[in-house]
C-alpha cells in the first residue's frame, strides 16, 4: 500500500506517531494509499524546522524571494496536468474542474510575485520639525494553514504564496482525506529554491489541527472549513494568543428576477450548483425564484441536468465525479428524504443514477418548494442538491438572503440595473454576483464571507493576505542638523 509522508525541513519525513488514515479512489471506492496521522511530535519537528528557518528566509531581499515565487509560478504552470491528475485521484472531481482549481490557485502565486510593491510603507517627511515618521511590514515568523479536501491545491495557495513572500514560514495540515498534492507543491518549492523548512507538511487530523492552535511558536493560523471546527479553530487559536482567520461554512443563495434571461440563470445554476459535485464553498445552494421566474426556471433546470453526464473524474465524457466519501454522500442523500418528509417537492432524486462503477456518486438533484424551516434549507448540505424557495417579491428574497445566518456568497439575476445596485448595496454577505453565479474574487482583492461564514476580521489572501502575515511599525526618527553651530557632530565645519 503506497504510503504518503510528511515533508519536514526540506525533505520527506515518515511518520512514526503509528496512526494512519485511508485515501480513498472516490470513483472506485476502493483505499489506493494510507497517509500518516501526525502525532503533536512530529507538528513539534516541523514547527521547529520553520522556527529554524525564519530568521535568515526574513533576512532574505524581497527580489530574492520573488525570484523564488516566479519560479514557482512557472513550475506550477508546467505541472498543470500532473496537479490535476492528483487531484481527481484522490478528491474525485472531474479534470475540467480540477485544472480550474489549479488556475485560481496559480492567481495567487502570481499576486505574491509582487511582494516588492505589496510590502512597501508610507513616509511622512518633516512630520515635525526635524522629524520624520514612516511605517514598515514585518512577518510574523512561524504561521500555519490548515486546509479543507475540495481545493487541496488551491487552498494551500491562498496562503503560503502570500505568507512566505512576506519573510514567514509555512507549516501546511492539509485533509487527509486528499493528501497528496500537498507533498508535489512542496517539491515544487523546493526546486524553485525555497530553503529547507521554509515550508513543511504535517499530515494529520484532529490531533495535529489542536497541536499547531497551542504551539507556543506558531504566530498565525489560516483555516478554511466548515462553521463548527473554523469557530473552534479561532476560538482556541485566540486563546492562545495567535493571529487566527477562520473561513466557515456556506448557505449560498441566487436570486432570479422574473425579467432575468431564464435560460443564462439556469447554465448559471447548474454549473454553480453541481460543479465538483457541490463539494465547494461558494456553491450556489439555494434559488430564490422571485415571481413568475419559478416554474420556468425549475423546468429549464430540470431539462439540463437530465444530460449532465455523471462518472469517474477520468473520463472526459464527466461533468460531475463521485463525492469525497461514502459517509459524506449518504449524509447529502438523506436531504432529499428529509425534504420529502417536510412537504417539499423532489424533482429530480439524484439516489436513482445509475452508475456502472462502484464509488461514492450520488447524481443531481432538485427540491422545489423549499421552506426556510426544513432542513435542506437550514443546513448546509455540501453536495450536489439543489434548493429551489419560491418568494413573489424582491424584498422578500432580500430579507431571506439577509436573514440566512450564513454570508459567504450570493448572486442576483436581472436585468434591472436598479435591482442590482440595491442588492448589492443592502445584502449582507461578503461576496456578491451580478449575473456571476460564483463571485470568487480575482487574486488582487480578497475572498471571505461575514456572519457565521467567517470568524476574524480578515478575508483570505490578495491586500488582506498581506495585511494578515505581517505586522506594521512606526517609527518616528529625529537626526541632528549638521548644520546647525550648536551641536558638535565633528563635521569639519563645526570646528
Amino acid at each position: 500500500m503506497r504510503r504518503i509522508n510528511h515533508f519536514i525541513d526540506g525533505k520527506l519525513v515518515p511518520g512514526d506517531s503509528g496512526r494512519t488514515g485511508p485515501v480513498y479512489d472516490p470513483a472506485t471506492g476502493t483505499i489506493q494509499a494510507e497517509v500518516d496521522l501526525a502525532a503533536p511530535a512530529e507538528v513539534d519537528a516541523a514547527v521547529e524546522a520553520a522556527r529554524s528557518a525564519f530568521p535568515a528566509w526574513r533576512q532574505t531581499p524581497l527580489s530574492a524571494r520573488a525570484e523564488v515565487l516566479f519560479a514557482l509560478r512557472e513550475l506550477i504552470d508546467a505541472s498543470r496536468q500532473e496537479i490535476a491528475s492528483l487531484l481527481t485521484a484522490e478528491h474525485g472531481k472531474v479534470l475540467s474542474d480540477a485544472m480550474g482549481e489549479v488556475a485560481r490557485g496559480l492567481e495567487n502565486v502570481e499576486f505574491a510575485c509582487g511582494i516588492p510593491n505589496l510590502l512597501k510603507g508610507g513616509f511622512s517627511e518633516q512630520a515635525s520639525s526635524g522629524v520624520d515618521v514612516f511605517s514598515i511590514h514585518q512577518p510574523l515568523g512561524v504561521v500555519a494553514g490548515i486546509t479543507p479536501f475540495n481545493f487541496p491545491a488551491m487552498v494551500p495557495m491562498w496562503m503560503f504564496a502570500n505568507a512566505i513572500a512576506c519573510g514567514n514560514t509555512f507549516v501546511l495540515k492539509p485533509s487527509e482525506k486528499d493528501p497528496s498534492v500537498s507533498l508535489f507543491l512542496a517539491g515544487l518549492l523546493s526546486e524553485a529554491g525555497a530553503p529547507a523548512g521554509v515550508f513543511n507538511v504535517v499530515q494529520g487530523d484532529k490531533e495535529a489541527v489542536d497541536r499547531i492552535l497551542d504551539h507556543p511558536d506558531v504566530a498565525a493560523v489560516s483555516f478554511v472549513g466548515s462553521t463548527p471546527v473554523a469557530r473552534h479553530v479561532y476560538e482556541t487559536g485566540t486563546r492562545h494568543g495567535k493571529r487566527v482567520q477562520a473561513l466557515g461554512g456556506a448557505k449560498n443563495h441566487m436570486v432570479v428576477l422574473p425579467d432575468a434571461d431564464i435560460a443564462m440563470a439556469a447554465d448559471a445554476t447548474v454549473s454553480a450548483a453541481y460543479g465538483s459535485a457541490g463539494e465547494r464553498c461558494m456553491a450556489v445552494s439555494v434559488v430564490v425564484a422571485v415571481g413568475d421566474s419559478a416554474d420556468p426556471l425549475v423546468d429549464a433546470i430540470s431539462h439540463r441536468l437530465g444530460r449532465l453526464r455523471v462518472g469517474p473524474g477520468t473520463d472526459p465524457e464527466s461533468e460531475m465525479g463521485p463525492l469525497i466519501t461514502r459517509e459524506h454522500r449518504d449524509r447529502v442523500a438523506s436531504f432529499i428524504d428529509r425534504s420529502t418528509t417536510e412537504g417539499a417537492t423532489v424533482v429530480i432524486d439524484g439516489r436513482t443514477l445509475d452508475v456502472a462503477c462502484d464509488g461514492f456518486f450520488l447524481g443531481p438533484s432538485l427540491i422545489d418548494h423549499v421552506a426556510p424551516g426544513m432542513a435542506a434549507y437550514r443546513e448546509e448540505i455540501f453536495g450536489p442538491v439543489l434548493c429551489v424557495v419560491r418568494v413573489a417579491t424582491f424584498q422578500e428574497a432580500l430579507d431571506l438572503v439577509n436573514a440566512n445566518p450564513y454570508g459567504n456568497g450570493t448572486a442576483i439575476f436581472t436585468r434591472d440595473g436598479g435591482a442590482a445596485r440595491r442588492f448589492r448595496f443592502e445584502v449582507e454577505v461578503g461576496m456578491v454576483g451580478v449575473n456571476v453565479p460564483v463571485p470568487v474574487p480575482v487574486a488582487c482583492y480578497s475572498f471571505g464571507g461575514w456572519k457565521a461564514s467567517l470568524f476574524g476580521d480578515t478575508h483570505m489572501y490578495g491586500p488582506e493576505g498581506i495585511d494578515f502575515y505581517t505586522r506594521t511599525k512606526v517609527v518616528t526618527e529625529r537626526w541632528p542638523d549638521p548644520s546647525d553651530s550648536r551641536i558638535d557632530l565633528g563635521f569639519p565645519q563645526n570646528r
